[in-house]
């Protein structure tokens, strides 16, 4: 636990570095874990200059070759960004327009890819949305529902996080990571 509470904390530290040299809210960035198993809150909104937790949740990852909805790679999952690999990429992210979505409660975010290892993110429809088939409450020893490369959270989640998001008048920093 020690390790990932530094890790955490290290990775709060870059981000807040990135936000202030690229023009991003330097106050206010999602962070998600990916090396956390998937049935247990690996999504972070993070104060980051006060370094202080405002919310976390569950967060979906692809399901890639596997059956959409299933937590097959709960432990272990897979990083992609090539298009029609049903897999999420690794990287910083500039969360973007808000938009109409087909899944939970009908919003979402465009993501920007801001690395090689995400940039096809806006070619792939890769979007920050809520999924009605995400618990609230971690559902550990299992995973939660895997889609197809998308970071969906539950519906109460995306209520508790959009208005973040809606608030901000600068870029907010989404980062994947392991």
């Amino acid at each position: 636990m020690i390790h990932q509470e530094m890790k955490t904390k290290e990775k709060v530290q870059e981000a807040l570095d990135y936000c202030e040299a690229n023009g991003f809210n330097s106050n206010l960035s999602i962070l998600i874990d990916m090396s956390v198993h998937s049935g247990k809150n690996r999504l972070m909104l993070w104060d980051l200059k006060a370094e202080s937790l405002l919310y976390s949740c569950l967060v979906s990852h692809g399901c890639g070759t596997q059956p959409w909805t299933t937590d097959a790679s709960k432990e272990n999952p897979v990083f992609s960004n090539v298009n029609g690999s049903h897999l999420t990429s690794l990287g910083k992210y500039k969360i973007g327009e808000r938009g109409y979505s087909m899944f939970g409660v009908h919003v979402k975010y465009l993501l920007h890819g801001l690395e090689a290892s995400n940039s096809r993110a806006l070619e792939r429809a890769i979007v920050f949305h809520s999924w009605e088939v995400i618990p609230d409450s971690e559902p550990y020893p299992d995973g939660t529902p895997e889609g197809w490369g998308c970071p969906a959270v539950s519906n109460a989640s995306f209520w508790r996080i959009d208005p973040y998001l809606r608030q901000s008048s600068k870029p907010v920093l989404m980062w994947i990571y392991q």
